[in-house]
Formats: C-alpha cells, sequence, structure tokens
C-alpha cells in the first residue's frame, strides 16, 4: 500500500489529524504534537492519547512527527542548545506514547562557528535525547536547502553527524526533495534520481531513508532556496516526481507533501496528483 498524505494540523485536539488526513485522501501524514512556533507545551491527557490510538487502528493510516521550529540542535548558545535538546527528549516520548514511529528533526544553525562544530553539537543532543526518552522511536535527520550557517545539506553531513549517534537503531533520514535539489541533488529524471539514490546508498546506506518530503522546489537548482512550491509547477517539474516514484526504494515510504498552504483544494491537488502518478506504477 502506498503512503501518500500532508502535513495537517492539530487544532481542535490531536486525534482530529487524522479525519483532516482522510478529508484530503492521505493514507499517511504529518503533525506538530506541539505549538510549533513556542517552547512550552502542553500535557497530552490520557483521553487524547486513546482517541489518536483508537483513530490510528481504525484508519490504518501512517502518522509521523515534526519537530517545532525553534529549536535549533546545532546552536552554540547554550541557553538555546539546552531548551532544544529537553523538546527532542520530550517529543521522542510523546511519539512513544501516542505510537509514531518517526519523529523527524532539523538539524539546524551552527550560528558562524564552523560544520564540524554544528554536526557534533547535533549528534550529541540525538545521544542526550534518545538516552533520556522512553520507547523506542526512530529519529530521522531532514536534509535543508543549505542556507548560510546551515547543518545537513549534503549527504556527507548526515553521515557525520549519523557516525557520531551511539544508537544507529534509532536514527534514519527523511529526504525533503526541495531542500535536496536547492542544495545541488537533481531529481528531474529517472537517470538524476538514479544516482541520487546510488549516492545515498553509498554514502549512508539506502536502508537509512524512511520518509521523503515530497515538495516541488521555488528555486533553481543549487539556489540553496528553502521555498516549497506546489508539484508540478516549481523548478522540479512533474517528470522529476515520476521519475522519484518510480523507484522501488522510494514507493514503500511515506510520502508527505509540505507544498503551499494557499487553500485546501491546491493541497488535495498535490495528493491526487502524487495518486494519480502512484496508479501509473500498478
Amino acid at each position: 500500500m502506498w503512503l501518500i498524505g500532508a502535513h495537517v494540523s492539530i487544532a481542535g485536539g490531536i486525534g482530529q489529524s487524522f479525519d483532516r488526513a482522510k478529508a484530503l485522501n492521505c493514507t499517511a501524514f504529518q503533525i506538530f504534537t506541539r505549538n510549533p512556533r513556542g517552547w512550552s507545551s502542553k500535557k497530552l491527557m490520557e483521553e487524547e492519547i486513546a482517541n489518536f490510538h483508537k483513530k490510528l487502528y481504525e484508519t490504518g493510516f501512517f502518522p509521523i512527527a515534526h519537530m517545532p521550529y525553534l529549536p535549533n540542535l546545532a546552536s552554540p548558545n547554550k541557553e538555546v542548545y539546552e531548551k532544544s535538546v529537553k523538546i527532542l527528549t520530550e517529543e521522542l516520548t510523546k511519539c512513544h506514547y501516542l505510537k509514531i514511529a518517526y519523529l523527524v528533526t532539523h538539524l539546524g544553525s551552527h550560528m558562524g562557528t564552523s560544520e564540524e562544530d554544528g554536526i557534533r553539537r547535533v549528534a550529541e543532543a540525538c545521544n542526550n535525547a534518545i538516552k533520556n526518552s522512553e520507547g523506542n522511536v526512530i529519529l530521522l535527520l531532514e536534509n535543508t536547502a543549505g542556507q548560510k550557517n546551515s547543518v545537513g545539506h549534503t549527504f556527507n553531513h548526515l553521515r557525520k553527524c549519523i557516525d557520531l549517534i551511539e544508537d544507529k537503531s534509532r536514527i534514519g533520514v527523511c529526504f525533503d526533495t526541495c531542500h535536496g535539489f536547492a542544495a545541488g541533488y537533481d531529481i528531474r529524471t529517472h537517470k538524476s534520481v538514479e544516482h541520487l539514490l546510488k549516492n545515498f546508498d553509498e554514502i549512508i546506506g539506502i536502508g537509512k531513508l524512511k520518509v521523503i518530503h515530497a515538495n516541488d522546489s521555488k528555486g533553481e537548482l543549487n539556489s540553496h532556496l528553502d521555498r516549497h512550491e506546489h508539484i508540478g509547477m516549481g523548478k522540479i517539474g512533474l517528470n522529476g516526481f515520476k521519475a522519484l516514484l518510480s523507484f522501488k526504494e522510494v514507493q514503500k515510504l511515506p510520502l508527505i507533501i509540505e507544498t503551499p498552504y494557499d487553500s485546501e483544494k491546491n493541497y488535495m491537488q498535490d495528493i491526487a496528483i502524487l495518486w494519480s502518478i502512484a496508479k501509473e506504477q500498478l
């Protein structure tokens, strides 16, 4: 079964995410379990967790969680770093209670120190959070577009970080197509996607690839511009996504759109396009 979905809101209760995913014709979805633009978080009530479990079993959907925006796991600022590690630990535990298998995180910004220092801080944060959280949720490192001071825009960055993480069974990668394209990884043709997957396998190992963020790109190849576009309307183009979804390694993964939320109609259109491409593979 294809796992195709979108990032959806938890407004009105975390269980509402399933209803929104269903309305969009999703079989997978991604959420923030807390306010993505704040440091604080309210504790989930037992009835909320029970309702989430009920809908999880009823629908068979595949939920994924994403870290909020404010944490910076590569930060040299002690206060920001400690708060970031605390939230990462809390989110891993929260995912465990909700029976969410994956938590996606950006690696963050080294704030002008160095890539090596940033990678080391991210790995230490991951080690700390994995040790001090409950359960066995897998933490997914998301590639970035290569903005100034960012960590994680190359496969080698991700490999170096993984090498420093002690429990390799608790770590994987979420590949964002827009970020990857903006960082210089071409996926516009079958040949370029084949090259990318081979490169990923050689450097990281294809088994570590757990989720795809399927976003078109407003920016050109290697532009380092993190601006998502609707599927087929950006610089990657429809043929790029047809090429990507033709590979067996990709077909078994959750494909999550984070395209611009101009309207529910556009979100539904992006989902419909992915389903149409998927059906062509049958």
